[in-house]
């Protein structure tokens, strides 16, 4: 079962409407948030009129409430059972100062009742509901339908939708990103701006890669906790050819790189790989990234911070891995695919096959024998959300960019992590990265979450966004 989720409910009354409308939602609305894992902290039927919000002291009351749940309630969910009072809602949210993104869904009525005893009037006040929370400034999110039944399958997706926009806004406003080493000499692609990214909530923690080399070389094959890191890469993948020696290698690394997560609470890591850590360790970092990654702590090559930002912006919206691949090659006349590669870190979700081995194309300038721990295997078909998130640090702001399409099965004789990606007007696609100088780096994801995606991105966090 899914990681219950804390949202906070308010319904909102009008005095001259049936108050049975108000008692009816909160039984409906409760049902179906109960049947989504979803914990509702909402006014009791005792605190006011049947548990709405209409007066100022029933905001008031509901704020307190709310304030209360601070540290559980990761948005807040509007309910119009009738027109609803927009000043309670406006007010409540006001007075919570909880910052979180808002869902307003609104009861359609029935032509058979919309006298006086039974309308709702729910299509009119739903736009004062939004009107009046533009004009108080607060971010709020629609359904699909602009009335629709809590029951309806339209609404179901929506409110699925929406927790993974909560989880998305949520994670970025905290994450914590461990920077391991210095940007390679040759990746001028990855620059970032540190100063942009905490204005937004998001810290990275820098530590030189000497001073994890020289952590892991202190260890020692005998070390209980190297030969329990080294059971943990054995029971993830098979080792192939892989020396022995590299494996201990990797596992002492994976010690180390563990060992400072949890120091310093990092939710994601961006590590400099090329070429510092064949030639002072003797190895790739990549099977390390590859579970760290699969355990949901996504981690990026060549210090990409805000490649593996992207990685965690998009496994929080579909709560599975993400990988980082590069945009490596046409596929062959096939305008509308492309090759996606990289020397072999990604999460082994993506790769059924998966098998530690090296990195061919780094061997041959570092020698083929310090470049095991990268992995090999081939995605096969599955749904995709590709993107990227980059600080355009010249204009001061955060952009980004992601769509939809779909991993193929099409054949493709390589070697290293791969995959064929199938993706409408891709050429059209490729112009727009380089034409706003975005990264080669790119995410993918096994999931269909552009619509959760553009609304966290652009709507709550405030960044420029291109969805194609």
């Amino acid at each position: 079962m899914e990681k219950q989720t804390t949202i906070g409910v308010i319904i909102g009354n009008r005095d001259f409407f049936p108050d049975r409308l108000v008692a009816d939602a909160r039984t409906e609305i409760l049902k179906e948030l109960d049947k989504l894992n979803i914990k509702a902290i909402v006014l009791a039927e005792s605190q006011s009129k049947l548990g709405g919000v209409e007066t100022f002291q029933d905001a008031q009351k509901c704020a307190e409430l709310f304030k209360q749940h601070r540290e559980e309630i990761t948005g807040v969910l509007v309910v119009l059972p009738n027109f609803g009072d927009e000043r309670g809602v406006a007010e409540t949210l006001k007075l919570s100062q909880l910052n979180v993104p808002v869902l307003i869904q609104a009861y359609p009525d029935d032509l058979d009742k919309l006298d006086v005893a039974r309308r709702r009037d729910s299509w009119c006040g739903k736009i004062s509901v939004c009107n009046n929370l533009y004009q108080f400034g607060i971010k709020y999110t629609l359904t699909t339908k602009h009335v629709v039944h809590p029951s309806d399958p339209s609404f179901i997706a929506d409110l699925k939708d929406f927790i993974a926009v909560c989880r998305v806004v949520k994670g970025l406003r905290n994450v914590r990103i461990g920077a391991i080493g210095a940007r390679p000499g040759g990746f001028n692609t990855v620059r970032y701006s540190e100063k942009i990214l905490q204005r937004h909530g998001i810290s990275v923690v820098t530590a030189d890669l000497s001073e994890i080399l020289g952590s892991a070389n202190k260890l020692s094959k005998d070390d209980q906790v190297v030969k329990d890191h080294l059971e943990k890469i054995h029971n993830y993948a098979p080792s192939g050819t892989t020396p022995s020696e590299a494996l201990i290698q990797i596992a002492k690394l994976d010690v180390v790189l563990n060992d400072f997560m949890k120091t310093h609470a990092l939710d994601a890591t961006a590590i400099q790989c090329w070429t510092s850590l064949q030639q002072n360790y003797g190895c790739n970092v990549c099977t390390s990234m590859s579970i760290m990654s699969e355990n949901m702590l996504p981690s990026a090559c060549e210090v990409d911070v805000t490649g593996t930002l992207t990685m965690y912006a998009m496994q929080l919206a579909s709560g599975s891995p993400s990988a980082l691949v590069d945009w490596n090659n046409n596929y062959a006349a096939d305008d509308e695919k492309c090759v996606l590669f990289h020397c072999g870190n990604w999460a082994k979700s993506f790769l059924p096959d998966i098998q530690i081995s090296n990195a061919p194309i780094l061997g041959t300038t570092v020698g083929v024998e310090n470049t095991y721990g990268a992995l090999d295997g081939r995605t096969p078909a599955m749904p995709l959300t590709y993107g990227r998130i980059s600080t355009d640090d010249t204009r001061g702001v955060i952009k980004a960019y992601f769509g939809e399409g779909e991993l193929t099965d099409d054949a493709l004789n390589t070697f290293g992590n791969r995959a064929v990606a199938k993706i409408n007007n891709l050429q059209g696609l490729m112009q727009y990265v380089c034409r706003n100088g975005f990264e080669h780096h790119v995410v993918m994801n096994a999931s269909k979450t552009g619509a959760v995606l553009k609304e966290a991105f652009e709507n709550y966090m405030g960044w420029e966004i291109y969805q194609h």
